[in-house]
């Protein structure tokens, strides 16, 4: 299962460090720490409390946290549920206060090696969405 610094969910939730670390400080998201001593968050817990946040209304992108990219609509955030069926999936995504579902095979999905919890970026074309494994 993978794990993220504080300064790695802040990016993903759209918010300053400083807030991932409060929001862990007062128990909204539970953290452990690695040998090194740094805090981390499960991609699990990070993917749920992603969902929370949104429905909340209190998460999002701040104006000191700008996207430094050429590509347009590109939407980087953790996947917070995975539906496989024989032939199709269906992926979503929490990319700040944002929810992106993309239907794509199953096979893209097991190539890429999608799980919940897992950071990766929702690319919006027309009404295409594609996702890339970071």
């Amino acid at each position: 299962m993978q794990s993220y610094t504080i300064g790695q969910a802040a990016r993903l939730l759209g918010v300053s460090p400083d807030t991932a670390r409060r929001w862990a400080d007062a128990g909204r998201v539970a953290t452990h720490r690695d040998e090194s001593g740094r805090r981390l968050i499960d991609g699990k817990d990070l993917a749920a409390f992603s969902v929370e946040l949104a429905k909340s209304g209190s998460g999002g992108s701040t104006e000191e946290e700008a996207s430094y990219t050429s590509v347009r609509n590109a939407f980087p955030g953790i996947v917070t549920a995975i539906k496989l069926g024989d032939v199709a999936a269906q992926v979503e995504i929490q990319a700040g206060p944002h929810r992106l579902v993309s239907l794509l095979t199953r096979e893209a999905v097991e190539e890429l090696g999608l799980e919940v919890g897992m950071e990766a970026t929702a690319r919006v074309k027309s009404t295409n969405v594609h996702i890339d494994r970071v």
